[in-house]
């Protein structure tokens, strides 16, 4: 029996307990920030392109910091990297509390960003310690999913109550102190699950994955379905705010209707996966983003003013949004087991980047108080996925 199974002596419902909160703070740290994003140009005295790159970079750095956590957490450990980054998270949130110029503020979201990214990659590395080759690994990877997919849909919502009650301040200390407590129970629960080996640190594993069709397929797969949230939260706030007009709380619910159609779907992934498989939910995914897109383009020029006509299409593609992150992780590590922190680290870098470029290039592009930006990410990011799917079919 391997030294990591030995070490993990938790239940799978006091794994999800004991993971969980680091997955969900770093999602956190975008979502209950979103209700704000419209008016934080004014009250830190910068431009509205400072606070979209607030939300690119996190996302961007998320995945791109992973390149050092993720082969640093298999030289050193889990743990040490997990306890590190949640720290940094920690000062972090409690400078962003602080904050009052833009410049600082884009800065200290950089350095939250980083330790959420440890985090992340500590995380889902010591899942695939645990759980590689059992069929647990399926299951844990649809309750991370559904709690997730519970994020966006309270995210906004507390945001928006904590800055109506406390102030827009109060809701990056909440952060800060929410990730405190993790990071003290981690410390005392959470043993070391890496594999030890003799290979040590080798920076040449990063280019291991990028040789094999499969690891493109659900990385792109990753980056189609988060690009696709990415690009729904740039513009939700200023269309539904802005062009429609509604409060900072109305916003919040019909934002999280769509993160409620996300966690329904993700609530069934781990049963339907043993049933159909990883490759065709992934691809049921993709061809739900580009469903979403046509109807949004046609609601888009035949019903500007309904509200409906925006959020209605958005269930769709937030089916498809959870079907694909609930099933990419496991596919793209497929295969890679005794690295398993290094190709975290590139997946989710991969993913990031190309979610954060290819969704910041629609939201500056085309008018950010539309669904344009949707249709044109959902429409055309899935096209390339599905076509490496067909040539990674045909040669297997």
């Amino acid at each position: 029996m391997r030294s990591d199974i030995l070490s993990w002596r938790y239940s799978l419902t006091a794994t999800v307990l004991l993971l969980s909160p680091f997955d969900l703070l770093a999602s956190l740290g975008m979502d209950m920030y979103l209700p704000v994003v419209p008016r934080m140009a004014g009250i830190l005295g910068s431009s509205p392109l400072l606070i979209q790159l607030t939300l690119t970079f996190y996302l961007v750095l998320i995945g791109a910091g992973q390149l050092v956590f993720g082969p640093l957490s298999d030289r050193f450990g889990r743990r040490p990297v997990l306890l590190g980054g949640a720290m940094a998270y920690v000062m972090a949130s409690v400078g962003l509390a602080l904050a009052t110029r833009g410049d600082v503020f884009l800065a200290l979201r950089l350095v939250q960003a980083a330790g959420a990214s440890a985090c992340l990659v500590a995380t889902f590395a010591t899942v695939r310690d645990i759980y590689a080759g059992r069929d647990e690994s399926n299951v844990i990877y649809g309750l991370l999913g559904s709690m997730l997919a519970m994020v966006p849909a309270i995210g906004p919502l507390l945001g928006a109550l904590v800055e109506i009650w406390l102030g827009w301040r109060a809701i990056f200390a909440l952060l800060g102190l929410a990730m405190a407590f993790a990071v003290i129970a981690a410390f005392f629960l959470w043993p070391e699950t890496r594999q030890r080996t003799e290979t040590g640190l080798r920076w040449r594993d990063l280019l291991a994955p990028l040789g094999q069709l499969n690891f493109w397929q659900y990385t792109l797969s990753y980056g189609a379905g988060m690009g696709s949230f990415f690009v729904y939260f740039s513009v939700a706030p200023w269309l539904l705010m802005g062009r429609h007009g509604l409060s900072q709380t109305l916003f919040s619910l019909l934002f999280a209707s769509v993160a409620l159609a996300m966690m329904a779907t993700a609530r069934l992934i781990g049963r339907l996966v043993p049933r159909f498989g990883i490759a065709r939910i992934m691809g049921t995914g993709m061809f739900c983003l580009m469903a979403g897109a046509g109807m949004l383009a046609l609601t888009e020029s035949l019903i500007p003013q309904s509200i409906m006509g925006f959020i209605a299409p958005m269930w769709l593609i937030g089916v498809g949004i959870s079907m694909t992150v609930s099933v990419a992780p496991n596919g793209a590590l497929r295969g890679f087991d005794h690295i398993a922190g290094t190709v975290t680290a590139v997946y989710f870098c991969l993913g990031g980047v190309m979610l954060g470029g290819f969704g910041t290039i629609a939201v500056t592009l085309l008018p950010r108080q539309s669904a344009w930006p949707i249709v044109a990410f959902c429409g055309f990011v899935p096209i390339i996925v599905l076509m490496i799917r067909h040539f990674n079919r045909d040669q297997s």
